[in-house]
């Protein structure tokens, strides 16, 4: 098989150039494995008819569905598009032929026949994914050989911070498809919310599904205002799981336990831990957030939730969480001390091997196996039938296939798509800040893998924690667009195709050819941002990505203009440039002038205590966040002193988390003062932060809560941002 490059801006992988006359074969992602060119061509229009192999007709309605067409399982002939099974390919494995008189998809089993018809959505106009495919369309004859490169290749959604309704998820489940993604992990429950009906346990949705207002879940990340939430309906799922199903996708779910259970811990508060803990700092609210796992009717009450998952969901694994549990609560407690002492263990943490080890049991008991995060098993205890998800580092990731477990690769440095792509854009930055590239270059030998681990590699899995999402108007998708992808195109080619080829390759196919792809997805994707340079008395810039137009606007002004040439300015730190293609959009950037900022002295304190541990000082020194001693109350107050009067033309203060607004101050508002005596009230409180733009010097700030409480037991304080007069 020959490998070549067809032309500049067009690329596939292993191509046989039989007609040099025929046209190339249009950049499909993930790549084939090998595609073979033909003599001649078919045209695809109304006439041609889906003939499908007997229980292939869900797949031939999909395809209908898209393109219009007629399905007659007995026109197997000329002007025919036939589905059918041929066991010899493998599991998902598929052969496209595109012949003269019809076209045939043969797939190992209904996962290959549907990929098969993936990989022909993308030899056709984009349109396709809009449903307004323009037939007919004339295509030229080849054959495909492919098959995955792993057998899991998953992304998981968080809709427990932020609630996912069945209809988005149904979109994003078409949009993993389109990508051959094959597995939908779905977190399903957490500290602050329960999205899965249990009918043994309907209080858990009832109650549980919701956050704010009257529910004894308190809001901590957004909607502050409202009582926010909603679950799936056992019906619902249902329907869910029949419609990923058709598209090759499994559903896994997942309850996080012991930890992560904040939630049902408001609704049933037996679950935990016997002893009283002090909830003055947030304003009488428990913060216990773990089962207590030396209470036997924890399992009763587990062996109902966990029985109807395992009746409820069609996959063989069933995801039981352990992650970062907090186990100092374990320590306090009598009874867990008692099962210690039982158990011959000298740290509390050893409670969990026991915990997770009772949950695989009941899973065992319903013909389930349990999926874990990599937290649970460091112990060892846990069957080697486990699988692990590896997400905190690709260290955990090789303890866990040297110790014998099949393991989904997803580092969060590389795989966790909530992580801000660039330092100033939104997101969160905890694990790292990456974009695209990084994602594709993920390189398993390169991070010491060997090979007798990596035959415990069971995939990669992309993840999405929702935490930021609620405060970005879920209702909309364009932030979860933009986080996911293209990073989620990386993700599938590395886990079906590999990266060999190398990143020009891949972004040569992916700006070539799938971004207009994306667009007629509805995909909100991203753009790599614009080059701004400077010089001559004018700022300029330039789009990296094909076909992409720049955009600027002024401080001041929302309305975006079209960049033709550089713009003649004095002041070029006022402009900010996106780039735009089709549904795509950067984010915007400016000269490196525009974010320089100046650390003038300065003075905190606040009428809710000092954390002892993460002083005020991180602050004063500009350094890092201050926590407070307790949440915010109204009549609650942060003040900052400058040492001397300060001018500057934005300054901007930010209670709560950088990336999104937890620990903040949840309402109130902004004094100024020009002497530190007298103050003026300037401004609300946005989400905990609020940008100044003051005409005079600065010589102290205060901002004053309005607010019950935050949902958490202190604020955090961030160093102001001030940028000087330029």
């Amino acid at each position: 098989m020959i490998r070549t490059l067809l032309s500049a801006c067009w690329l596939c992988c292993a191509v046989h150039c039989a007609a040099a006359a025929e046209p190339p074969l249009p950049a499909v992602l993930p790549a084939p494995r090998s595609v073979t060119q033909l003599d001649g061509g078919f045209t695809l229009d109304a006439a041609t008819v889906v003939c499908p192999e007997q229980g292939l007709e869900p797949l031939a309605d999909y395809l209908s569905d898209y393109l219009g067409l007629a399905s007659d399982a007995a026109r197997a002939g000329e002007g025919a598009l036939v589905l059918r099974t041929e066991p010899r390919l493998g599991a998902e494995a598929y052969e496209l032929r595109i012949l003269p008189g019809r076209i045939e998809i043969a797939g190992g089993d209904r996962g290959g026949v549907f990929c098969g018809i993936q990989t022909l959505f993308q030899l056709l106009p984009p349109e396709v994914y809009a449903r307004r495919c323009p037939l007919p369309v004339r295509l030229a004859c080849r054959e495909v050989k492919d098959a995955p490169r792993y057998a899991y290749r998953g992304m998981m959604l968080d809709v427990a911070r932020t609630w996912i309704g069945p209809e988005p998820l149904r979109r994003y489940i078409d949009l993993m498809a389109y990508h051959k993604i094959n597995k939908l992990h779905l977190h399903l429950a957490d500290d602050e919310g329960w999205r899965i009906e249990i009918l043994s346990h309907p209080e858990l949705t009832e109650i549980g599904g919701f956050r704010g207002g009257d529910s004894p879940v308190r809001p901590v990340y957004g909607k502050w205002d409202e009582k926010y939430g909603g679950y799936f309906t056992q019906r619902e799922m249902r329907e869910l799981i029949d419609y990923a199903a058709v598209r090759n996708i499994e559903i896994i779910p997942e309850i996080d336990l012991p930890g992560h259970s904040r939630n049902i811990a408001r609704v049933h508060p037996e679950i935990l831990c016997r002893y009283t803990p002090d909830t003055a700092p947030s304003n009488g609210y428990d913060l216990r957030s773990a089962w207590c796992p030396a209470r036997e009717e924890n399992y009763t009450l587990l062996e109902d939730i966990l029985g109807e998952l395992c009746a409820l969901f069609p996959s063989p694994y069933i995801h039981i969480g352990g992650d970062e549990v907090e186990a100092s609560q374990w320590a306090r407690c009598p009874d867990c001390r008692a099962m210690m002492r039982r158990c011959g263990l000298t740290e509390a943490r050893g409670l969990q091997d026991r915990f997770m080890e009772r949950l695989a049991a009941i899973l065992a008991r319903h013909g389930k196996l349990p999926a874990v995060w990599n937290e649970s098993v460091r112990g060892r205890r846990l069957g080697r039938d486990t699988r692990v998800h590896g997400w905190e580092s690709m260290k955990a990731c090789r303890d866990a296939l040297a110790a014998g477990y099949p393991t989904v690769v997803m580092p969060a440095a590389w795989f966790y798509f909530d992580m801000r792509q660039t330092p100033r854009e939104e997101g969160h930055d905890w694990a790292a800040v990456f974009d695209v590239r990084k994602t594709y270059g993920f390189d398993l030998r390169a991070e010491g893998v060997t090979g007798e681990e990596l035959r415990r590699v069971a995939g990669f899995e992309g993840a999405f924690w929702s935490e930021a999402y609620v405060s970005h108007e879920p209702e909309r998708p364009d932030y979860l667009d933009y986080m996911l992808f293209p990073r989620l195109c990386a993700l599938a080619e590395l886990a079906w195709h590999g990266n060999d080829e190398g990143w020009e390759a891949f972004y040569d196919r992916l700006q070539h050819a799938h971004y207009d792809r994306m667009s007629a997805m509805g995909v909100r994707y991203r753009l790599f941002p614009p080059e701004v340079s400077t010089g001559g008395g004018a700022v300029a810039a330039k789009a990296p990505d094909a076909g992409a137009e720049v955009w600027y606007r002024v401080d001041g002004d929302t309305t975006a203009h079209r960049y033709v040439r550089p713009v003649a300015t004095c002041g070029p730190h006022r402009y900010l440039f996106h780039t735009r293609r089709g549904t795509g959009r950067s984010p915007e950037v400016g000269v490196p002038a525009r974010y320089r900022t100046i650390t003038p002295g300065l003075r905190l304190t606040t009428s809710m205590g000092e954390s002892a541990r993460i002083p005020y000082a991180n602050v004063e020194r500009y350094a890092t966040f201050a926590r407070t001693a307790h949440t915010c109350r109204p009549g609650d107050w942060i003040l900052y002193e400058f040492a001397a009067p300060v001018r500057c033309r934005e300054m901007v203060l930010q209670t709560g988390n950088r990336q999104l607004p937890k620990t903040i101050v949840t309402t109130g508002y902004v004094e100024v003062s020009a002497d530190g005596l007298n103050f003026e009230r300037v401004a609300e409180l946005e989400k905990g932060s609020v940008v100044l733009r003051p005409e005079g010097p600065v010589r102290a700030v205060r901002i004053v809560s309005t607010a019950e409480d935050n949902g958490c037991a202190y604020v955090t304080v961030q160093p102001p941002r001030i940028l000087p007069v330029l």
